[in-house]
């Protein structure tokens, strides 16, 4: 496992590799993106294929439950602050519920502290993406585009806008942080990102991700991610010493099977509706959610003595691990795992001293120095407090009302006097109604229109759809 500089990257060389699979069947058909609509299914991910494409079944939560989830955010993010502060034990259970898809681009800006980076640093985004870039980068993520989710719509065309915005968000984190350059695990990461929000907003996710909840994944050496294997397997003697005295008899190192998982945050190895839930869970609480889902996964396959039977062989044991048996990915399944399995920040921390220790004596000290890991959303909001203007929300939808001097509830108050004044002075003779969009003008079915026209402006709007936006 190398860096990208040198040829090498996360992606698995074996020919039942997802994204082989999925580049080779596309390659003879690059004009996927212009068929009709008629003729591509694509799910409510957006995929029209491949491996992570969704069934449908028995995963739709019903509309008055999504619609209470969303008003239950949509307060949370109008006092993030507050919740954060206060009610952090609560966002937790929100996240691990799952967020609204609507509203789940704008939760994992607020919950990395993309939101807040992006505040203090205004057009900083807009100043490197006019920059040319360095040449050796540029050529390295071009090669890389078309292999990002090929079946997503998003991402489908060559040249298409999603892999633009891709190009523009990755070619940005180069020269923000020239020292790390590209490596070839930030593309499905920026990806994911790109999916649920806009490309400034990705590229301060990507920011996030890379600095404080994966610090060192994606520098050169991939140290950091060595060390987190180590840490991985240690923790797994814990959770299932079968799987762990299995794992260590046939020498079989952590790089070999956690290195796409972690670099990518699982995002090209769950089923897609397992992926977000679990993205959800690691926004809010940190790395130790992708610990627990690897011990997870390892727990599952290699938990028993009358599987391992099957498997006696380093080669045998890499194969079962490359096809995890879907049964274990399924979103109830490994939510309710994940959720319940007892390994927290402590675990990890503690480990992690352990294991550094023992990297130094073996090894000699650490050639990255990473910045410390911020364990999730509350930690990273205690080491960087912000203001209230940084997490004020900017609207997304704008809708054009009538020009006034005062709100619509002052004015009709007033022509209502106005007209008892003009009854008492005229024996009940009521003038014509100057102000032609009053309700009292208009008749029952425009009052009923004129009333939703008002209502666009409010949070109302921002929580109609039912799918990922750009919100």
């Amino acid at each position: 496992m190398a860096k990208h500089q040198s040829g090498n990257g996360v992606q698995r060389k074996d020919s039942r590799s997802l994204a082989e699979h999925e580049r080779s069947s596309l390659d003879s058909d690059s004009g996927l993106n212009g068929l009709a609509n008629t003729e591509i299914q694509t799910d409510k991910y957006g995929f029209i294929g491949g491996a992570q494409q969704n069934s449908g079944e028995n995963d739709n939560l019903p509309p008055e439950v999504l619609r209470q989830r969303e008003a239950k955010w949509l307060d949370m993010l109008n006092s993030w602050d507050k919740w954060m502060a206060k009610k952090h034990k609560k966002v937790k259970l929100r996240c691990q519920k799952g967020i609204p898809p609507s509203l789940r681009g704008r939760a994992w800006l607020y919950l990395s502290g993309g939101k807040v980076k992006k505040e203090q640093n205004q057009g900083k985004f807009q100043e490197l993406d006019i920059q040319p870039g360095d040449p050796m980068w540029l050529d390295v993520i071009e090669k890389d585009l078309h292999r990002q989710f090929p079946f997503h719509e998003m991402f489908v065309a060559r040249g298409g806008h999603g892999q633009q915005d891709l190009f523009r968000v990755l070619k940005a984190y180069t020269l923000h942080r020239p020292e790390e350059g590209y490596c070839q695990a930030q593309a499905p990461i920026a990806a994911v990102l790109l999916m649920h929000m806009p490309a400034e907003d990705a590229f301060w996710g990507l920011v996030q991700i890379c600095e404080k909840y994966l610090p060192g994944y994606y520098s050169t050496g991939l140290e950091a991610i060595q060390l987190d294997g180590e840490i991985l397997f240690a923790l797994l003697k814990r959770v299932s010493l079968v799987a762990y005295r299995h794992l260590k008899k046939h020498k079989i190192d952590p790089v070999l099977y956690m290195t796409e998982w972690f670099m990518c945050a699982f995002s090209r190895t769950l089923p897609w509706s397992s992926v977000l839930r679990v993205w959800d869970m690691f926004f809010c609480e940190g790395v130790k959610i992708i610990f627990r889902v690897g011990l997870v996964l390892l727990k599952c396959m290699l938990g028993t003595n009358e599987k391992l039977k099957l498997y006696q062989g380093q080669y045998e044991t890499m194969e079962l691990l490359r096809s995890i048996e879907p049964r274990y990915m399924l979103e109830t399944f490994l939510m309710q795992e994940v959720i319940e399995l007892p390994v927290s920040e402590r675990d990890i921390e503690k480990e992690h001293i352990s294991q550094l220790r023992r990297w130094k004596e073996s090894r000699g000290e650490l050639h990255c120095k990473s910045p410390p890991r911020m364990h999730g959303a509350k930690a990273i909001m205690a080491a960087e407090p912000p203001s209230r203007q940084d997490l004020k929300q900017n609207p997304t939808i704008i809708v054009d009302l009538p020009q006034a001097s005062e709100s619509h509830a002052e004015e009709e108050k007033k022509t209502k006097k106005r007209k008892n004044k003009k009854k008492n002075d005229t024996n009940n003779i009521s003038p014509l109604n100057p102000y032609s969009l009053q309700s009292d003008s208009l008749s029952p079915e425009s009052q009923h229109l004129h009333k939703d026209t008002l209502l666009l402006g409010s949070n109302q709007s921002l929580s109609s759809a039912e799918h990922d936006t750009y919100l």
